[in-house]
């Protein structure tokens, strides 16, 4: 089972995926993750990561595109990814329709954590405490969710027409996004 979970950052993309991870045994995939581990490794790829990613906009198609593939192409993953924070845009939906197709995979659910601006800025200042992450900060955060949910309509629309997108209240509790995610997922399996 391939998974898409969508939310502005510190909807709660990271914590829920990493419960359905451990839940239904499959693969986290963060692209934040997999960019923070560019930074935290100082690669070329990740000085010029952290630059784009400390002025609050967002890493090129390409640069995701080539981490993503990584993954899908390696067979212990197939079926089993969960998609953290990617697809971002149109064009990135239609490139992951095509490297899942070229490794013969698919998507089988879209879930939306909706959660309020106001929400957004408390959960980030929690976590910029708890994680002492350098991309957080109020300023940032208003950026990227206005950049989110501009950018994530179309992607939304785009699993919507094929029927796999699922709207989750992402203000409830952690517990209570987990039991909700965990039907929607149920169903599905059969």
């Amino acid at each position: 089972m391939n998974i898409i979970i969508f939310g502005p950052p510190g909807a709660g993309k990271g914590t829920q995926s990493k419960f359905i991870e451990k839940k239904y045994n499959l693969l986290q995939l963060s692209t934040g993750e997999l960019l923070r581990n560019e930074i935290k490794n100082k690669t070329q790829l990740g000085l010029e990561i952290s630059s784009i990613i400390n002025s609050g906009d967002l890493v090129s198609d390409e640069i995701v595109s080539k981490l993503i593939e990584k993954y899908i192409s390696d067979q212990q993953n197939k079926q089993r990814l969960i998609f953290d924070g990617y697809p971002r845009n149109i064009d990135q939906a239609k490139n992951l329709d095509k490297l899942l197709k070229k490794y013969n995979q698919r998507i089988d659910i879209v879930l939306k954590l909706s959660v309020s601006l106001e929400t957004i800025k408390k959960r980030i200042t929690e976590r910029k405490s708890q994680e002492q992450r350098t991309d957080d900060s109020d300023e940032i955060a208003i950026k990227r969710f206005k950049t989110y949910e501009l950018s994530s309509e179309p992607v939304l629309d785009y699993y919507k027409q094929s029927n796999l997108l699922k709207v989750i209240n992402g203000e409830n509790t952690i517990s209570e996004i987990n039991v909700e995610i965990s039907g929607l997922i149920d169903a599905i399996k059969g």
